[in-house]
């Protein structure tokens, strides 16, 4: 939609306010689709429909970078690059939407302009911007797996290194079998997890502990759950799946409170 014409629809939306609900429900649907969600807003017992900032501050932010002059066709010329970066704090902010508290940004280029934006995965997806596997452009679907995958390798080698700033810190033979085993595994033993959990806060190294996968999946390792004592389970309970929650309850452990 260019922003010609989302001008206008605010006021074309007041100017059919007095038709009704239905004339404004139709509104408000169109523009979502469009872009975002309008701002509802009453004046004397009047509803009426305000133009949201957020397309036009994303339209600066793009257009001066880009070829095409309106939206969505700037959009075509931009694609993910492939390169990602993981700030390990959600204190960044999108470069096209500007929605802060960002950890990741993923980078878009303009294959006119070569010019590039820091962006949050979210707005990939939501204006279609391109994603390629091999040479091939992804469908929207495609698209949004690649970008999640790309998101639990992030998070995995943010898992990592956790665990090599670990084992750095303390030269601990355990801590050092357990990087070995995350690395080949991308996962924990309960064992290793009551130990690397522990650890991790006594040397404050910064982590999250929803970030990392504990097994369950054989046996041994549901009875060495079993076994553990509750303050052990509750050290690494945040890394547990829902499933693997219930089996703690299953197996007479309590949830953490508070």
């Amino acid at each position: 939609m260019s922003f010609a014409i989302s001008a206008w629809l605010p006021i074309l939306i007041a100017g059919c306010s007095e038709r009704g609900p239905e004339v404004i429900a139709l509104f408000s649907r169109a523009y979502f689709l469009l872009f975002v969600p309008p701002v509802i807003l009453r004046l004397n017992g009047d509803t009426l429909l305000v133009m949201d900032t957020y397309p036009r501050r994303v339209a600066d932010n793009i257009l001066p970078l880009s070829l095409a002059g309106s939206l969505p066709a700037a959009f075509r010329e931009w694609h993910f690059t492939g390169q990602t970066v993981d700030h390990e704090t959600a204190e960044e902010t999108c470069q096209l939407c500007g929605q802060e508290g960002l950890r990741y940004h993923f980078e878009i280029r303009n294959r006119h302009t070569d010019r590039t934006l820091d962006v949050g995965s979210e707005c990939i997806l939501k204006f279609e911007v391109a994603v390629y596997d091999a040479g091939r452009q992804l469908d929207p679907l495609e698209a949004r797996k690649a970008l999640a995958d790309r998101m639990r390798q992030m998070r995995l080698e943010s898992c990592i290194r956790a665990l090599e700033r670990l084992a750095s810190a303390e030269q601990n033979a355990i801590l050092a079998n357990a990087l070995v085993y995350y690395r080949k595994h991308k996962a924990l033993t309960p064992k290793y997890a009551n130990v690397v959990f522990w650890r991790l806060e006594v040397n404050a190294i910064d982590h999250d502990p929803t970030f990392f996968k504990v097994r369950l999946d054989k046996t041994s390792f549901v009875n060495d759950l079993r076994d553990m004592q509750l303050r052990n389970v509750h050290r690494f309970w945040k890394a547990l799946t829902a499933a693997q929650r219930k089996k703690a309850l299953e197996l007479s452990h309590t949830a953490p409170t508070g």
